[in-house]
């Protein structure tokens, strides 16, 4: 807790602005179907931002990370509508289950390298979406499951004053940005990079690949489950969809044009995308052609993203962000018990 306390001090101003930005949204912006995007764009901005931990500081590719959202959703569309549990709790659950499965997966894939690792996270995001459909009675199959009940605060019904809604989700965001900034800046998010960049010398100074990788799946679920578990509410409805190849495709699209291991990168592009996506839905299927020709002209002309270019427009460097890719390794030198201390 001192830590994010210190953290949050640490980048006063910044999280000042952010707080005014999100009151001040709805005030100036009335429409309310603009108010919709912005809520979706601060769900996805979550879900981008915290697969950035895995697939950018520590550098695995994580296809899975799509389940972790669409198992929040499930998870709390289902305890409320079959089982009446408060979606409150239910947004709880959705967080654990989706920390639980995220452990799972982990468990293999930490002993993998590179294209394995993707392949095994994509095959296990395409079986809990087979697992999801096949179970009609609890799930609804492939026609989704509906009825899911808005959220309320006492007379308040959230579905009833998207503005509710808007709050919650910047709060969201806010919380998990915050935590996800305390994270990459510490001693374990150091290791992190290091292991994705020198892993040979990263093991041989002490630091432990598989607890350290372990971790960072089960810290990109915690905020991802809950903002699946809230996106159910504010749609009142799940679908397999949220489990699908677009939704992950979008939020991969998020995390590369925003840019890898920046966070802020992911969060930008995130709410960027989502109004742009929208105003491409007339084009149909072919507006994923148009996102992902725009994957491929940021990585090969702005290969660090538009955070990056904003930064090296701004003249100045975030000195937190890490080196996005590797240099000359050094030597490996004998473990101390300090170093052990430090980075364990």
């Amino acid at each position: 807790m001192r830590a994010l306390q210190s953290a949050a001090t640490k980048h006063g101003v910044p999280w000042i602005i952010a707080l005014v930005v999100l009151y001040l949204f709805p005030v100036v912006v009335t429409d309310p179907y603009l108010r919709h995007l912005a809520v979706l764009g601060l769900l996805f901005a979550v879900a981008a931002s915290n697969w950035d931990l895995t697939l950018g500081y520590a550098g695995l590719f994580n296809f899975a990370h799509i389940t972790s959202f669409g198992l929040g959703a499930y998870t709390s569309g289902v305890l409320s509508v079959k089982f009446g549990v408060s979606p409150w709790l239910g947004i709880l659950a959705g967080a654990c289950v989706a920390v639980l499965v995220s452990a799972l997966v982990s468990v293999p894939a930490i002993r993998l390298r590179g294209i394995y690792v993707a392949l095994l996270t994509f095959a296990f995001s395409q079986l809990a979406s087979a697992l999801i459909v096949s179970q009609t009675a609890l799930t609804g199959g492939l026609a989704g499951l509906t009825g899911v009940p808005s959220l309320t605060l006492g007379a308040l019904n959230f579905r009833d004053n998207i503005v509710a809604y808007l709050y919650l989700c910047g709060v969201l965001l806010l919380t998990s940005t915050l935590f996800l900034r305390w994270l990459v800046t510490s001693d374990f998010g150091l290791s992190l990079v290091a292991l994705r960049d020198f892993e040979e010398y990263a093991v041989s100074r002490g630091v432990p690949l598989g607890r350290q990788r372990f971790l960072a799946f089960l810290y990109s679920a915690i905020f991802t489950g809950a903002a699946g578990a809230i996106y159910a509410h504010y749609l009142l409805v799940v679908s397999p969809e949220d489990l699908g190849f677009s939704l992950n495709t979008l939020f991969l699209s998020m995390v590369l044009i925003g840019g890898v291991a920046t966070t802020y990168g992911a969060i930008l592009a995130g709410i960027l995308l989502t109004f742009v996506s929208e105003l491409m839905a007339p084009l149909g299927p072919v507006r994923f052609m148009v996102v992902s020709v725009l994957i491929v002209l940021t990585m090969r002309f702005l290969p660090q993203g538009i955070w990056g270019l904003a930064r090296l427009r701004l003249g100045r460097a975030d000195a937190s962000t890490p080196i996005a890719g590797p240099g000359p390794r050094p030597e490996p030198q004998a473990v101390s018990a300090e170093d052990r201390a430090r980075l364990a």
